[in-house]
């Protein structure tokens, strides 16, 4: 899956919301997910901005590599929690350039932290006299690969390269996934979460869904099954409902561990072209402090 974009436009996007299983309670990290290394000590919004569906900040940041602060933007998409929106300061003509998409997701057993490289470029023009701004985003940007991540998992942190490829290899499968969902019966941007998760658990996870709920071909003869994380997967339903490159993640139980583990980031992917239409449709923010 691909998201093309104009020139010279880099994008980034914090995804925020962080859940921290503690002694089986799980806990809500401050909104912004970014307690973990302390760098939201490292900035101070100068004016922030709202729209329907998002806020937007002008932010100035202190980059840790040499001290110096420098202006930045920041996006916050309402329907994303855990996302946000980097890009750089608008020039003097307000354009600006994406610079990438982080994601700080969590659940009970720890977190998926990542940055993704987005290209591209938009305007963020000021309207001095009134206090409001009128941005917009292309609509035609691309994502580049993952440059860089942190995973916790119970009291395991996994950092530098060996994150890089787990992360990215998750990356490629939700991508997989994703297009597979969208060829499957239709049912393409516009869900809200728990509806997406009510529709498609049963679907990948007959399995582990009630009888009542499980598709009509869950089961048929000749089916066989293999044990994988805990769960007799049926083979048969899988051949018949999944294409091939995705055999093996569902029957190994793959499939269900990014589900569990990364549900807020599949349901990015699924809803991308949703965001995109939020950020590439011309809006007037109206400044809020």
């Amino acid at each position: 899956m691909r998201f093309v974009m104009d020139a010279g436009f880099r994008f980034s996007v914090l995804l925020v919301s962080v859940l921290v299983a503690l002694s089986g309670c799980v806990s809500l990290v401050e909104k912004a997910g970014r307690v973990l290394d302390g760098s939201a000590r490292s900035e101070k919004t100068v004016a922030a901005y709202r729209a329907d569906g998002f806020e937007l900040r002008v932010v100035s940041v202190r980059e840790s590599r040499d001290g110096q602060w420098e202006d930045a933007i920041f996006i916050f998409p309402e329907r994303f929690p855990a996302v946000r929106i980097r890009a750089g300061a608008p020039d003097e003509n307000g354009v600006f350039l994406l610079v990438s998409l982080d994601y700080l997701g969590g659940n009970e057993h720890g977190w998926n932290e990542f940055s993704l490289d987005l290209f591209g470029s938009g305007i963020l023009a000021m309207d001095d006299g009134t206090g409001s701004a009128r941005f917009v985003v292309s609509a035609d940007f691309e994502a580049a690969g993952i440059s860089g991540g942190r995973i916790r998992r119970y009291d395991t942190r996994i950092t530098g390269s060996e994150a890089l490829a787990l992360l990215n290899g998750r990356h490629e499968r939700i991508l997989a996934l994703v297009e597979w969902m969208n060829a499957f019966d239709g049912s393409g941007p516009g869900m809200e979460i728990d509806g997406f998760s009510e529709h498609w658990a049963p679907i990948l996870f007959p399995e582990r869904t009630k009888s009542r709920n499980r598709p009509n071909d869950w089961r048929m003869a000749g089916d066989t099954f293999a044990r994988a994380e805990g769960l007799r997967w049926n083979l048969g339903y899988t051949e018949r409902v999944f294409p091939e490159l995705l055999w093996s993640v569902r029957n190994s139980g793959t499939m269900l561990r990014d589900w569990e583990e990364a549900l807020e980031w599949l349901f990015l992917m699924h809803e991308w072209q949703s965001l995109v239409e939020l950020l590439s449709r011309e809006t007037v923010l109206v400044k809020s402090r």
